[in-house]
Formats: structure tokens, sequence, C-alpha cells
């Protein structure tokens, strides 16, 4: 289903003069229209799945999409319009039949498709362009404003469109869409909450389980494991994962093996229905060194000075320069983390738009669900990392973690 606010989509859109939004990232693709991009938007290219959102929220949004992605994806939705292109995939819709030869119904089925004729050898951009005119022309946008997602849309894909279609006025549309997808529906926040349950649950059985002579990759296993049976009892599924285990002193190492007294930082995420979430805890194997205890307690004491910052109402850059304060003021003054956090959701990596950061003076809203961290990395001494998944309320915060924020003991 579409995630999209259209009425608040409509008062962004109109405040910044434009008339419609057309989408080609296959994440906000899918997003704005409930469907999947398919199998040509692997290479991320302008072409494989596009979105019209017009700003009139009456008008319904338009998707173009390959018909292989429309054969095999989920069943769409009415309110979308729906147009085809053809990629590179011979495919043919031949049920069995009784009493049918298959090799004889086959060029019958063909032409009750209209499947028949070449194909791209991997889809043709020149003729979604073209379908992307004609739909602006069908919904009286050939001479409009429209917004266009660029800070995904490679510069040959937007040359091409704009050589194409000339009398369109496409400007970037990226800020309107990062503030659309910055605000969660309730379905968007219970996939992330879900996430985060399954990641804790692996973190559980993965302090419980690990020893000394493991290796980061048996720890990723372990934390794996835990996930799974987590969603299982919870009834949902995994469709991703993100791993991000540091283990002992030398960060530069390809797949470490755990020893008495290491530090691991456990930075995860699981994905539900696309929707990644983020969290990390900190651990060692046995008695931490006084040295790591104390660098900790700079990090936690940071982190509760941010959080308690952080609420709706306040600039991100004021959550950044709490933190950067508090680091300094316990004996880090060189201490320079670029962001201490993002919000998160249903993109191609664990980190979107909003950042918690000094140039960030944007305020933190109500509906946004954010991954609020302070790290410390430490090539030769170990990394540590406190990092809850927090949604903003139209009072306060939610914390969605329920594991400890202290430095944990791992193994028996």
């Amino acid at each position: 289903m579409s995630e999209l606010d259209r009425p608040r989509a409509s008062r962004l859109m109109r405040a910044q003069g434009m008339d419609a939004l057309l989408l080609f990232q296959p994440e906000a693709f899918r997003w704005a229209t409930g469907l999947d991009a398919g199998v040509a938007a692997m290479w991320r290219r302008g072409g494989a799945s596009v979105a019209l959102v017009p700003s009139d929220a009456s008008e319904a949004i338009a998707a173009i999409l390959s018909d292989h992605a429309l054969h095999f994806g989920a069943a769409p939705r009415s309110a979308i319009e729906l147009i085809t292109h053809p990629i590179w995939i011979d495919y043919v819709d031949f049920s069995p039949r009784a009493g049918v030869d298959p090799v004889v119904g086959v060029e019958a089925a063909y032409r009750a498709q209209a499947l028949g004729g070449p194909r791209p050898e991997s889809f043709d951009r020149a003729r979604v362009i073209e379908l992307i005119g004609e739909l602006l022309a069908c919904r009286h946008l050939g001479r409009a404003r429209v917004g266009v997602d660029l800070e995904f849309l490679p510069g040959a894909d937007f040359a091409a469109l704009c050589a194409a279609l000339p009398e369109v006025d496409f400007v970037d549309g990226s800020e309107v869409l990062r503030r659309l997808r910055a605000i969660k529906t309730a379905r968007e926040i219970s996939c992330l909450r879900q996430a985060n349950v399954a990641s804790e649950a692996g973190l559980v059985r993965m302090a419980a389980k690990a020893e000394a002579g493991m290796a980061r990759s048996d720890l990723d296993r372990l934390w794996r494991e835990g996930a799974a049976a987590a969603a299982r009892a919870g009834g949902f599924s995994i469709s991703g994962e993100r791993a991000g285990i540091a283990v002992g002193p030398n960060l530069l190492a390809p797949d470490p093996v755990l020893a008495p007294g290491d530090l691991v930082k456990a930075d995860m995420g699981i994905a539900v229905d696309g929707y990644l979430s983020d969290g990390t805890r900190s651990y060692t194997l046995g008695a931490p060194a006084p040295s790591v205890t104390r660098l900790f307690s700079v990090i936690e004491e940071a982190f509760e000075a941010g959080l308690a910052a952080l609420r709706p109402g306040a600039a991100f850059c004021e959550v950044h320069a709490t933190v950067l304060a508090t680091t300094r003021r316990l004996g880090l003054p060189d201490y320079h983390r670029g962001h201490f956090g993002h919000s998160i959701g249903a993109s191609c990596g664990s980190e979107e738009w909003p950042f918690i950061s000094a140039q960030n003076g944007e305020e933190i809203e109500p509906g946004m669900v954010l991954a609020f961290e302070v790290p410390f990395y430490h090539h030769g001494h170990g990394a540590m990392m406190i990092e809850d998944q927090l949604l903003v309320t139209e009072t306060g915060i939610e914390v969605m973690n329920v594991l400890p924020r202290g430095l944990g003991r791992i193994g028996a």
C-alpha cells in the first residue's frame, strides 16, 4: 500500500510551486505506489519505474512499471493508474489446462496477452520517457512545474528527460520527498517496531552464546538466529538485515576472533517489509579494562544528555550541540562527530534525512522515527556505541528499545 499522505504532499508541493512530483528511486516508487519497482530496478537508473504524484490530491497517482513487475508483483491498488513498458524478460502466462497441448497453446497465450515482439536488452529509457510525456499531457501537465528526485536520478537520465520534454519545467523535488518520508505512517512505525524487537532478540542470543575463540561471523550468525526466532514467534517476516559487529582492538580485521577483554560493538538492523531498524549495544568479554569503563561512561552521559534534549519542537542542531558539549566537558575536547543519528525507514541504506547534525536547524516533529547514537571508535582499543530507536510523539519521545544501555558482559 502507498504510504503517501496526499494532503500533506499537496501542501508541500504547492509551497514550492510544484504541480506534481515524478519519482524514479525504486524505494520512493514503492513508498508512493505500494508496488514493487521490479527486477529492472537493479541498475538504479531512471526509467525502470516511475511514479507521478499530482499536487491535486483528487487526481490519482500514476505508476509506470515493467510488464514483468506488473505480472509477478503484488496486486495493484485500483486507485493507481498503471502504465507498463517491456523489459528484457520474455514470459507468458500459460496455466496448464486439461486436454490442451502446452506447446500448441503457447502462441495463443502470447497473442492473448499482447506480449509478442522484440524486447530491449534491459529496459527502454526512451520509451519510458515517451510514456512520461504522454502521461503528463493527459494530466494537463505538459507545461507544468514538476519536481524530480534529483538526489537519486543520474545526470545522464535527467538530461535525456529534459531534452525529450523541453516544455516541462523539471525542478529538484528532493526536499519535498525528504520531508514527506520523514513523517511515518502507523504501518511504517509498526514495521520498524517489529524490526527492532527482532534485532534486540538477536542481541540477547548473541550475548548469551558468545565465547572466546568465536569469530565475528559466528556472532553475526547467533544474532541472525535470535532475530529469526523472534520474527517467527511474533508472526512477521524478515525482509532483510544489516549486521555491523566490531570485535576487539583491530577495527580493520576482516573476521576478528573474540578474546577475553575485547570490546564488541553490535550496530544491528533488521528489515520488515523493507523498513530497517537501527540500534546498537556494546559489550565486553569478561571484565572491561579501566580505560574502557572510563570512555564508556563519557558516551553514556553524553547519550543521556542528548536524549533529554531530543523532543518535539527542538532543533536537531541543539541535540548535536548538547552531546558535543557533554563529551568536551568530560575530557574529549577533540571529539567531532558529524551527526549523532538520523531518520530511518525503507531506503537503500539505514540512514535517512533528517540528521542530528550541527548544520541541521530543522525542527523535530511528531511522527518521526529516529536512530539516536553516540559512538566512539578507537583503532587499537575497540569500538563502542549506544544507539536507540525513537518515535517522536506529540508530547515527547518513545524509546522502542528495551535492552539496558550499559556496557554489557557477553559469554558465560
